[in-house]
């Protein structure tokens, strides 16, 4: 399976083993809960969707990496306890509680979560010590004489063999007490993650044009020659910086997240092309005005590599519109429903410190409790922002105006006070809506654009269908384009799938003839 279908698989078990009865018993008794084990080569995505699991379903996550730890840290430090039964004094060994047991316990405590995932990546590559404790720990779910607590799902990873010398093949017994479940890579489940995060658009393009080289391992006489899609979304991130700062690219820098000469050679002379068109074409002014004969004569005339390199710097330069749109949208939509609470409270101005306080407070135990996904943190810090601002402004703490609104002749906790006070956080609410309608207002002209250029240099082509195809698919961009609208993609949506229908039909008719 793909990582996408085994992240839905996880999901939903960890939701199974969670259910709980009348009595608030597990429905599945954890003895009867296996293990899941997931199989597959390293760099694909493993511990993102562990993350993305728990983020979606509100409860904790712990991670750890099985290959850095020994017997002593996996099961805890020795220690002697005095004992006695009848007239029998002795002394026993007693191990202290396992610091993967501990973390769990302290996440608990600090998070206040009290359910979660306990994620052991690189389970089969432990040291020899601690290998039978460890096949222990699978089928009984206990380090040393410390459980794990209910209510924690076990979920592993391993790599085979051919990736690790490190590792170790589980038995039968062992393997019998798992769920396993096998990953491999999919570039096209990897390109909708991508797309989504904003991964460097000349990454995406190249493997567009090489999907062969998104995932690749082999053993050669000058050693393991191996490209990941950790690699790939790490690249992505310097690449960025290195853009932000004017550095120069080159095939060492490169060569530090892709192991393998002969890729690292084609990227490095791509990416030159990549930015040599973003230049020609000027991507920027093209998506900000209608499209212009020598740019559409020129797309038209390119060759298929640089039509579909064109193509996928506009979409990104959309796309990155569009996520802008999206997460300030969600921000306003939940700041929307705080101030309907500020709007029927009696003192508005301390029950907005209750809630700045209360949304601190939730920020730091998402942080503990490891779920906090980089969607949700901007959220979070966009609306303590903008409660903070708030709160200074009416306390007189940023300018007269504002002093004067709110304490000057009326006391702030007083009816009127309190009507002016929220007068005030509604027009800076009405600031934050000003900015969203012209963020809005860009990404559909730009979108407009896109669509325009598109049929105006590509009608010959299947670079509208690519085009419908990334925003059907995409998350934030069919989010947008329900929220807020684009007659132009109904129409091409439209005309492709009225298209899909005729060929259909003729496809039928000529089968009965």
């Amino acid at each position: 399976m793909n990582i996408e279908e085994a992240k839905n698989y996880i999901k939903n078990t960890v939701k199974l083993y969670l259910k709980k009865d009348e009595y608030g018993e597990y429905k599945l008794p954890i003895e009867r809960q296996r293990p899941i084990f997931l199989f597959g080569a390293p760099g694909i995505g493993k511990t993102a969707i562990m993350e993305q699991i728990a983020s979606e379903l509100g409860i904790a996550l712990v991670s750890y990496s099985m290959s850095h730890h020994t017997r002593q840290s996996a099961l805890g430090l020795p220690f002697i306890k005095h004992e006695q039964y009848g007239d029998m004094e002795y002394d026993v060994s007693e191990y202290t509680m396992s610091e993967i047991i501990a973390s769990i316990y302290e996440t608990m405590r600090e998070s206040n979560i009290t359910e979660g995932i306990l994620f052991l990546d690189e389970i089969n590559c432990v040291s020899e010590t601690l290998a039978p404790s460890m096949l222990q720990f699978l089928q009984y779910k206990t380090f040393g004489r410390h459980s794990v607590p209910a209510g924690w799902i076990i979920v592993t990873a391993g790599n085979p063999p051919e990736y690790n010398k490190s590792v170790r093949e589980f038995d039968v017994v062992t393997m019998d007490r798992l769920k396993v479940m096998e990953v491999s890579a999919d570039y096209e489940i990897w390109k909708k993650y991508a797309l989504e995060k904003g991964v460097h658009g000349a990454i995406i393009n190249f493997l567009d044009i090489n999907k062969d080289y998104f995932y690749y391992m082999e053993t050669t006489t000058k050693g393991r020659l191996y490209i990941t899609a950790r690699g790939w979304e790490d690249l992505s991130d310097i690449l960025k910086l290195y853009d932000e700062d004017g550095f120069r690219v080159d095939e060492d820098l490169i060569g530090q997240y892709i192991r393998n000469d002969n890729v690292v050679k084609e990227f490095s002379a791509y990416y030159d092309l990549f930015n040599k068109y973003k230049k020609d074409y000027k991507i920027n002014e093209l998506l900000d005005n209608e499209p212009q004969a020598d740019v559409v004569e020129k797309a038209n005339a390119a060759a298929f590599d640089e039509r579909l390199s064109l193509l996928g710097m506009l979409l990104d330069n959309v796309l990155n519109d569009i996520r802008d749109s999206v997460e300030m949208s969600d921000y306003l939509n939940e700041l929307k429903l705080i101030l309907q609470d500020v709007k029927e409270a009696d003192d508005k101005i301390n029950i907005l410190i209750s809630i700045l306080e209360k949304r601190k407070d939730i920020l730091a135990r998402q942080k503990k409790a490891n779920t906090l996904t980089k969607e949700v943190r901007l959220r979070h810090n966009h609306i303590i922002k903008f409660l903070q601002s708030a709160i200074d402004d009416v306390a007189g703490i940023e300018g007269e105006e504002v002093s004067e609104i709110a304490y000057a002749n009326t006391d702030a906790s007083s009816e009127e006070g309190n009507d002016r006070v929220f007068e005030f956080i509604k027009k800076k609410y009405g600031n934050e809506v000003s900015k969203l309608k012209s963020q809005v207002e860009k990404t559909s002209r730009r979108l407009h654009n896109l669509f325009s250029f598109t049929d105006a240099a590509f009608s010959d082509g299947n670079e509208m269908l690519i085009l419908v195809t990334e925003l059907t698919v995409g998350k934030n961009s069919s989010k947008y384009i329900s929220t807020f609208g684009c007659e132009d993609y109904e129409l091409y949506n439209s005309k492709l799938m009225l298209s899909d229908r005729k060929n259909d039909i003729n496809l039928k008719i000529n089968n009965l003839l």
